[in-house]
């Protein structure tokens, strides 16, 4: 990574490899909450020139480590500074929405020195969305800084007729403070290995928000490790002898605890750092569901935050309906002034399904058919948007249409510009069907009948359960293309098929839609080196007329949508074809840094050698961190069934992998600890360690 980002619920630190944040940076650097940059400048020097850098640790998301030293200084013929002799040792971390950078200087000259530390800061308070090139609008104006003792307070005025202000304050008496050019300039003067340290705490404030107590930052930082520490003692643990899976799982994992924020609803994972740190509702859904063997509370956070902005009225201008699950929610200056209609935007097609899915998947696991009682008017306004907003003229399949000025004109997972293309290269026309769509509403559908049945509403679920048939009766009718023997990624305007092959039909195996023979047929085209790389299974098969390696949708390789596929896999027990595509995505996390699956990567064949970096990726983000939690669903062949009290278990280890040990999944009111083992005979040995569940383990 060319930067560093650090987060800590809705507050997240954005800076270049040497922890500054250079004004005017084309990565957008800075100090973000609610989508406003409380810092856009914040740079270090040392006797007024840059340090040198010498380490840079990004390896935790939760904090981070600089190591900087200073270049050499004469003056006039006099030494002031000899190289190499001074370190500085930034260490920084965010905890209650406070952002604490902690500067220690240590001297390594063999005699005293004394020299000036300062720190420039500047703030903008400019709007997520302006910071990266998207809008521009009308904005509010700065209104001045303010110096309180050892503090100074940038002030704004937004043309929200909100008031923001950035704090910040320091623990050392300051030479000097010029509140016009935001430099405090710090003076030290240290004695042989003598070190100091001096930290600054930064706080946003939005409109009445009044200064409270700020932890010390010791204190701070104790209390941001427990919390860490909680979620250690509360997650699943995995042990494997296949070590680059360790590292990907424990990668994940700490990836997605850093990515988890509450709104109040409980908490949940945003879609990814840097730009995509909010509720995001396809993206928060499917990371939600690929946690569910590790931290099904995690689902029950999103599944609520979700229904709290559920749509209530028709609103073309955000392309909002009643029922209908929201696609992104943003805070900053153009959304709360409506100049752009993400408060929230329900520009997407599939949240809808997903969030009924997560819904019936969750009780699956846990038993809590409270939560269907709790929801029942939101299930109720969801399953009918389905069927009267998302079916757009009553043909049983759920179309999108771009309705906003300002949203987004494809509104499935794959939403740029090119991503839904004919083999001609025709871009397909809107409204379009998507085939992984229709699969999320009949999984919606059904796994909501067996939750309405288990509940005493037996004529509900029937309807449901016959909606569901006529809809898999005629996507089988639509989508299937005998010559090819596979799905057509979509339907376009003319009801035509779009007839690409991508890895879209791929998530249909997870549903539970598809006959057993053209389920096999799709897992082969999926296998075959036309989908799979040796990396991954590609979004775009390779010599399709749209193909290319480099895009973002057409031939790219994303690690969520390889992690449906595998779930999908699984649970059709073809373990041996998703274990060959989980060794690829192992192969390929280890040319990435810290042992971390990209958000996406570029889809060339592993023949010509390492796998290939897209340009532009989130890092870390919630779906690709989520994949190698569901690498050890699959592999484990793990569905629990809390409505009939069964759990299925059908372990089948990949290559490189001889022991998976799993313990303290929590499933209904209790757990189960699982270790197989690869014998000499190249069979799995199953060995229960704890089934607290009360549930029947169906071993296959």
């Amino acid at each position: 990574m060319d930067y560093r980002v650090i987060k800590e619920n809705d507050l997240f630190l954005l800076t270049d490899t040497n922890g500054n944040i250079p004004e005017n940076h084309p990565y957008g650097l800075g100090l973000y909450t609610r989508d406003t940059r409380f810092l856009s400048k914040f740079d270090i020097k040392i006797n007024g020139q840059e340090p040198i850098l010498l380490h840079s640790d990004a390896a935790e998301n939760y904090m981070a480590t600089i190591l900087l030293t200073n270049p050499h200084m004469e003056k006039d013929g006099e030494l002031l500074l000899w190289r190499e002799s001074v370190e500085i040792k930034r260490t920084r971390y965010i905890f209650q929405d406070v952002f604490y950078e902690k500067l220690t200087v240590k001297n390594y000259f063999p005699k005293s020195v004394s020299f000036d530390l300062s720190v420039q800061m500047d703030v903008d308070f400019a709007d997520m969305f302006i910071v990266r090139g998207f809008q521009n609008g009308d904005i509010g104006e700065r209104t001045g800084q303010t110096i309180d003792g050892e503090s100074l307070t940038f002030h704004y005025q937004g043309a929200d007729q909100l008031a923001r202000r950035t704090y910040v304050e320091w623990d050392k008496r300051a030479k000097s403070l010029d509140s016009n050019k935001g430099i405090v300039t710090f003076h030290f003067s240290l004695e042989h290995e003598q070190e100091e340290c001096i930290t600054l705490k930064v706080m946003p404030q939005h409109g009445d928000d009044t200064i409270g107590e700020i932890l010390p930052p010791d204190i701070a930082f104790k209390e941001l490790k427990k919390s860490y520490s909680q979620w250690d003692t509360n997650i699943t643990k995995v042990k494997t002898d296949c070590l680059p899976l360790q590292r990907l799982v424990d990668r994940g994992l700490g990836d997605l605890r850093v990515l988890l924020t509450d709104l109040g609803h409980g908490k949940f994972p945003v879609a990814g750092l840097p730009w995509f740190g909010v509720p995001f509702g396809r993206d928060s859904l499917i990371a939600a569901l690929q946690m569910l063997a590790f931290q099904p509370e995690v689902a029950k956070g999103t599944i609520y935050t979700m229904a709290s902005n559920q749509g209530t009225k028709v609103d073309p201008w955000r392309d909002e309906q009643p029922g209908k699950i929201m696609h992104e929610m943003r805070f900053g200056e153009l959304a709360t002034t409506e100049q752009i209609p993400f408060t929230p935007y329900y520009g997407t097609i599939d949240a809808t399904p997903l969030f009924l899915v997560l819904l019936s998947e969750y009780v699956k696991w846990t038993g809590d058919f409270k939560i269907a009682e709790d929801l029942n008017q939101n299930i109720e306004d969801a399953l009918s948007w389905i069927d009267r907003y998302g079916d757009r003229d009553d043909d049983i399949f759920v179309e999108y249409h771009q309705e906003s000025s300002k949203g987004i004109a494809n509104q499935g997972w794959k939403d740029s510009g090119d991503s839904i293309v004919h083999r001609n290269g025709d871009y397909a026309t809107t409204p379009i069907a998507l085939s992984e769509v229709q699969g999320y509403v009949y999984q919606a559908k059904m796994g909501i009948a067996n939750i309405f049945e288990s509940i005493g509403r037996e004529d509900d679920a029937k309807v449901l359960r016959e909606q569901s048939r006529l809809l898999k009766d005629k996507f089988d009718d639509e989508f299937w293309m005998d010559d090819v023997d596979f799905y057509a990624i979509a339907l376009d305007s003319d009801k035509r098929q779009v007839g690409t092959i991508t890895s879209n039909p791929g998530h249909l195996l997870f549903t539970e839609m598809l006959e057993e023979r053209k389920a096999n047929a799709v897992i082969d085209t999926l296998i075959s080196p036309k989908m799979f790389s040796g990396y991954g299974i590609r979004t775009m098969g390779e010599g399709e007329s749209g193909y290319n390696p480099m895009s973002y949708h057409d031939g790219s390789i994303w690690p969520h949508d390889n992690s449906l596929i595998l779930l999908g896999m699984s649970k059709l027990q073809q373990q041996e074809a998703a274990n060959v595509v989980i060794e690829g995505l192992i192969q390929a996390a280890s040319y990435f840094e810290y042992d971390r699956l990209p958000e996406l990567f570029c889809g060339y064949g592993s023949s010509i050698g390492k796998a290939v970096k897209y340009p532009v990726a989130c890092s870390p983000q919630a779906w690709a961190a989520g994949t190698p939690l569901v690498m050890i669903q699959t592999i484990l062949g793990l569905f629990p069934d809390a409505i009939n009290k069964k759990i299925v278990l059908n372990p089948v280890l990949p290559t490189g992998m001889n022991i998976l040990e799993v313990e303290k999944i929590k499933i209904a009111t209790g757990h189960l600890s699982v270790k197989a083992i690869k014998t000499d005979n190249g069979k799995v040995e199953v060995v229960i360690l704890e089934n607290t569940t009360g549930f029947e383990i169906a071993e296959n």
